[in-house]
């Protein structure tokens, strides 16, 4: 069960600041990787003395839990809205971050929102604090640092998105699991589920790219895979806190966040973890999708369970918004396409719909689903996981004819500059560190499968059983054969006037054993004509 306590969720001036040497030196609590941001901007926040005498920076006699895993998310919009998010062991009083610029010091707060879910296998309770930061300046960048009553203050920096049409790097990637150890059902000591050592090199490399934002495309930490769910949650914010206090990760929810007894769908750890920018009205489904956007790019996060067949969690939960997920998709769409200040749209999900490896296949039931509306508003790239490889699709658009499986349809052969004006760009990014990888299992002789039914009731494993169709893969592209692990970056070209050509350019990195080093992979250029030169 999830539930909200303590205090409100809000934004505030405050005379109880902090002055620019404390700023300094409380960024030291952050680690070396706030290096990585640069520190520029300067806003509107006030200097003020350190005189915070309800504020107690050091720990108590009662033993206040730490401030831990801490993260930010992107607000509703992404210029002047900041989450920042931290997980405490017990309840904790007067939660809140004290923020402003490295000039001005940290002259304004936020109070945190408390929220807790009881995880359905150990009753253990989760207090996670949510506070978002408001009325901040685009392109601009901040300092915070997040605490409670009796706690060590823990600290971070960002940069918020731009005003308008300018340049900026993203990264994304899928299923990464957490590098961490666990106690077994028999009390020996095991790693985390899916857990590799490039679970965590990927964050490293990461931070050495220092995007804007970072998109985690699914199949978070598969804490549903370990008895102890609480704990590898716990890990895989230990590990990434390393990059997410410094920018926003902003995650899709997979198979593997379905957890027995967490929610009413099982999503109930995920929905408590993060706060995201959802305009769900319906509790249950909040956060679960949802879209933002940073200059001239619009970012559309789905939640693929709802409208794949493939049973892949605890709980089968296919059809769980009753439509709702699938008309938010639409109306996203259909703005997006319709604005003149929106030149990209970016879908960021986990299953996939379209994979030429002999390991999960391609989903037919989202290939009839969002296939149409995606032709329809001219998508520009779908970012996925679940298959643990890296592939990607020529431009597809539309189906070939009389096609059992709605097999894409290739509208181009290019795979060096794309134009996606003419059809959508699919990239499988699953090697974000989780084990099990299947680079070595695409098929080699130019075929796919597609899973086009499941059985009624489960099967043996607990699962619907999968009914799979081969098609010609008419429409791959590009495939890595050779390493398991890696992510892509994204540089946004904005072009130069309206009208003009807009380009992204794409990196794909490889993260290689046994020490992390990143090596290029590819590149490649996606383009398009600016939405500001359409005549109405």
């Amino acid at each position: 069960m999830t539930t909200q306590t303590e205090t409100p969720d809000g934004s505030a001036q405050s005379s109880e600041g902090f002055s620019r040497r404390h700023a300094l030196g409380l960024l030291g609590t952050a680690g070396a990787g706030a290096a990585v941001t640069p520190l520029l901007g300067a806003g509107t926040a006030q200097a003020a003395p350190l005189a915070a005498p309800a504020l107690h920076l050091t720990a108590d006699s009662s033993g206040t839990s730490p401030v831990q895993g801490l993260h930010l998310t992107f607000g509703a919009d992404p210029r002047t809205q900041m989450n920042v998010s931290w997980i405490t062991d017990k309840p904790v009083t007067r939660p809140v971050v004290r923020y402003g610029t490295l000039e001005h010091g940290f002259g304004s707060k936020a109070d945190a929102r408390t929220v807790t879910y009881v995880d359905g296998t150990s009753s253990r309770t989760v207090y996670v604090h949510h506070a978002s930061l408001k009325r901040l300046s685009p392109g601009t960048d901040y300092v915070y640092m997040a605490t409670h009553e009796g706690a060590t203050p823990d600290s971070g920096t960002f940069r918020t998105a731009p005003r308008g049409r300018a340049p900026f790097t993203f990264t994304s990637f899928g299923d990464q699991s957490a590098p961490q150890v666990t106690w077994a059902a028999d009390g020996t000591v095991a790693l985390d589920a899916n857990s590799t050592p490039a679970t965590k090199d990927i964050v490293t490399g990461i931070e050495q790219v220092a995007p804007l934002f970072h998109l985690l495309n699914g199949d978070l930490c598969y804490a549903n895979l370990d008895v102890d769910r609480v704990r590898t949650w716990n890990n895989f914010f230990t590990n990434n806190t390393r990059s997410a206090r410094f920018r926003p990760w902003m995650p899709a929810a997979g198979n593997h966040e379905i957890e027995k007894a967490n929610g009413p769908i099982g999503l109930g750890a995920y929905q408590t973890y993060f706060n995201l920018p959802s305009t769900e009205t319906d509790a249950e489904l909040a956060g679960l999708y949802y879209a933002f956007t940073v200059g001239s790019v619009r970012v559309i996060v789905l939640q693929n369970d709802d409208n794949c067949l493939q049973d892949g969690g605890d709980v089968y939960i296919s059809g769980y918004s009753g439509g709702r997920q699938l008309a938010f998709l639409d109306k996203e769409l259909k703005a997006a396409r319709a604005s003149r200040d929106t030149d990209w749209i970016v879908v960021a999900m986990h299953q996939v719909m379209i994979s030429s490896s002999d390991a999960n296949g391609a989903d037919l039931g989202l290939r009839q689903k969002y296939g149409p509306l995606f032709d329809r508003y001219g998508v520009d790239l779908v970012l996925c996981g679940h298959e643990h490889n890296y592939e990607r699709s020529l431009a597809v658009r539309g189906v070939v004819t009389g096609s059992e499986t709605l097999t894409p349809n290739p509208v181009s052969t290019a795979t060096d500059s794309i134009d996606t004006g003419l059809g959508t760009v699919h990239m499988i990014l699953g090697g974000g560190g989780v084990s099990g990888t299947t680079n070595q299992s695409f098929f080699k002789d130019g075929t796919a499968k597609v899973i086009t039914a499941v059985s009624s009731s489960p099967g043996s494993n607990g699962k619907r059983t999968s009914t799979y169709t081969k098609e010609e893969a008419i429409w791959t592209g590009v495939r890595d054969t050779e390493h398991p692990y890696g992510f892509a970056a994204f540089t946004v070209d904005p072009g130069r006037h309206a009208g003009d050509t807009t380009r992204m350019h794409v990196t794909y990195y490889n993260v290689n054993k046994p020490h992390g080093e990143l090596s290029v992979f590819e590149t490649f250029t996606i383009h398009r004509k600016r939405s500001d030169g359409r005549t109405r």
